[in-house]
């Protein structure tokens, strides 16, 4: 089959062989390359083999740079123009889509890491932590179990009770503690009963 499936393709569709069309379809995609791909494209194009069609353009999309360098792709640009716009308009949404997942997992893990610190930053203030707690909480000084950023978090606290440029947000430090600031004041919802510092002002 591996010889002859794409004769045997041509023929299961002239003569109209439904079962042996299926089995070429078959072991056609299994000895599918990236050398020989554009032309099981278009014989499948040809031969009303959805499937098989299917198959070759996500192999093609998947590998796009390599196919273009092939003989099959060269023919395709001088015989049938019409697929080869088609096949690099489907590699260009396959880009974006690539584009818009690695974007939208960027923002997620973005957002985890900002939701587990503004946590973190509460769990500071209110039940006080290692090296740092509020004026009527006893400091623990065990590290925590809690919260992987908590000790970066509270040299960042640390520092910024101490920074000399905190109150003009010149300091790279002191202004991620700003923001950090702002977004627990923005979604605190006791900011009366709040032990985070600049919690009804921070906004």
């Amino acid at each position: 089959m591996k010889n002859y499936g794409i004769h045997l393709l041509v023929l299961s569709h002239v003569f109209s062989m439904p079962k042996l069309k299926q089995r070429c379809t078959v072991d056609l995609i299994q000895f599918m390359t990236t050398g020989n791909v554009v032309d099981v494209l278009h014989l499948a194009k040809l031969c009303d083999a959805p499937n098989l069609y299917f198959k070759c353009v996500k192999l093609v999309t998947n590998n796009f740079e390599a196919v273009k360098e092939t003989e099959g792709w060269k023919l395709l640009h001088k015989h049938d123009p019409c697929l080869e716009v088609d096949l690099i308009r489907l590699n260009k949404e396959q880009e974006s889509r690539k584009k818009r997942g690695e974007k939208h997992r960027e923002e997620q893990k973005l957002f985890v890491q900002l939701s587990e610190a503004v946590q973190c930053l509460k769990h500071i203030c209110t039940e006080g932590c290692t090296n740092v707690a509020s004026y009527d909480v006893e400091i623990t000084g065990r590290p925590c179990t809690k919260f992987s950023t908590c000790q970066a978090l509270q040299g960042l606290i640390k520092h910024f009770t101490t920074c000399d440029r905190r109150l003009e947000r010149g300091c790279r430090s002191c202004k991620s503690m700003w923001k950090l600031f702002r977004l627990h004041s923005c979604i605190c919802i006791n900011q009366e009963a709040c032990k985070v510092p600049l919690c009804k002002y921070a906004k």
